[in-house]
């Protein structure tokens, strides 16, 4: 039996009842050989770049030609003080309060950076809990800090799996871990959304099981900045990170984000790596030899702002402050739902959902598992009909409709598209 589309008329009026749908100008389209716009579903891999982002990169590169070092202070928007213009936005982003985060670097530096101060392991405490499947990079990370530290991952990587043939991890069983295990364990690093299955973990209940074990928790918010909305200071996340290029839509290798509790960012005495950025700007420029951290996250940055890069992130947060992230949450929502109604209209038995059914557990992310394999045929096969998603070796397809950018009658085109495919 065919999978009915979702009806034409009824997408279009979906699209046009919705304030949101207007959002979707603002954004530059990959087109097709016919010059129709793709199928663009892989925002959780790189976000559609905002507009406004080329004008906004190209009057840097005019005060630069007109000013040079002088622009520094005297550009339209101060290179000194660049990042300071984040404060507040990049803060309501997380739902952290200003001084909680700062935009600098890549997400794994800002997570090594994390590490070196958050974890301090002992003869008894000495382990870090990440999940199966951690995006390879944090799993790199985390393993490459535990043996600078003279330890073996043998030993102290903890991995929470998920029970025998499901998909997703459980948070009681996450908390039953920590239960038995959290007197060992220095630093819980979990995901806000998990990058396989597109599951969203309940940080909130996490970072309270970890602090009553005594242990640091640390998040990777790849996945879930931009997507979903958070509330790290109110959640006693202890740090976070994220890149800032798939639903914050800055670029390829955008500068990243980095939150630092405010209890963690009063504590001047906290080891860390520092660099002259971090000093306190009163005396930045008396290069003096002792390191004096600003208060707030602002203390664990390195070097100045990389001015061209962080351009097109002030575009894209000005959109995610005039749209606000409840209201592209709700319709994010809608739209997974559509979809994932849609795909439960295929035929039985080819398609295997990843993705987490409940509203509350999931972002805009996607995932299908092809049973019987042939993930990478599939996707070729899409890409040839305009569609741009992803493959994860060796059997799962990652797409996300995002609520910025993407349409309810494309996603209707999409459920036409992968059925076809399918046959």
């Amino acid at each position: 039996m065919s999978a009915p589309p979702l009806e034409e008329e009824e997408a279009r009026r979906l699209d046009l009842d919705d304030p949101l749908s207007r959002f979707r100008a603002r954004f530059a389209l990959p087109a097709g050989p016919d010059g129709r716009p793709l199928l663009y579903f892989c925002g959780h891999s790189l976000g559609l770049m905002p507009k406004a982002a080329r004008a906004l990169v190209d009057e840097e590169l005019d005060d630069w030609e007109a000013l040079g070092v002088e622009g520094h202070f005297r550009s339209r928007r101060p290179w000194y003080s660049y990042h300071e213009q984040f404060r507040e936005s990049g803060a309501r982003l997380v739902g952290a309060r200003p001084g909680e985060v700062v935009m600098m670097n890549g997400l794994t530096v800002n997570l090594h950076l994390m590490l070196a101060t958050f974890y301090r392991p002992t003869a008894a405490r000495h382990a870090i809990l990440i999940e199966e499947h951690a995006f390879p990079s944090d799993h790199y990370a985390v393993a490459s800090q535990i043996r600078h530290h003279g330890r073996s991952p043998d030993e102290s990587l903890i991995v929470a799996r998920a029970r025998a043939g499901e998909p997703h991890l459980r948070t009681e069983d996450l908390e039953r871990l920590l239960d038995e295990r959290g007197r060992e364990i220095a630093v819980v690093l979990m995901p806000g959304v998990q990058f396989l299955t597109g599951q969203a973990l309940d940080l909130a209940r996490l970072a309270a099981a970890a602090h009553r074990q005594g242990c640091v928790f640390g998040a990777d918010l790849a996945h879930a900045a931009g997507n979903l909305p958070l509330r790290l200071h109110d959640w006693q996340v202890d740090f976070a990170v994220w890149c800032s290029y798939k639903y914050l839509n800055s670029g390829p290798g955008a500068v990243a984000g980095c939150f630092v509790h405010e209890r963690h960012g009063r504590d001047r005495s906290l080891p860390r790596f520092a660099g002259w950025w971090g000093n306190d700007p009163a005396t930045r420029f008396e290069m003096r030899e002792d390191f004096v951290p600003r208060a707030g996250a602002d203390g664990w940055q390195l070097g100045n702002p990389p001015i061209l890069a962080l351009a097109p992130l002030l575009a894209s947060l000005r959109i995610f402050e005039e749209a606000g992230i409840e209201a592209l949450r709700a319709r994010s929502v809608r739209m997974t739902s559509a979809l994932l109604a849609l795909l439960d209209r295929l035929p039985a038995g080819r398609v295997e959902v990843l993705t987490p059914r409940r509203p509350d557990e999931r972002g805009c992310q996607v995932s299908l598992r092809l049973r019987g394999g042939g993930a990478r045929r599939l996707h070729d096969a899409l890409a040839q009909r305009g569609v741009v998603c992803d493959v994860r070796e060796p059997d799962v397809l990652r797409l996300a409709p995002v609520p910025l950018y993407n349409t309810f009658s494309e996603i209707g085109r999409f459920a036409r598209v992968l059925e076809e495919s399918l046959a």
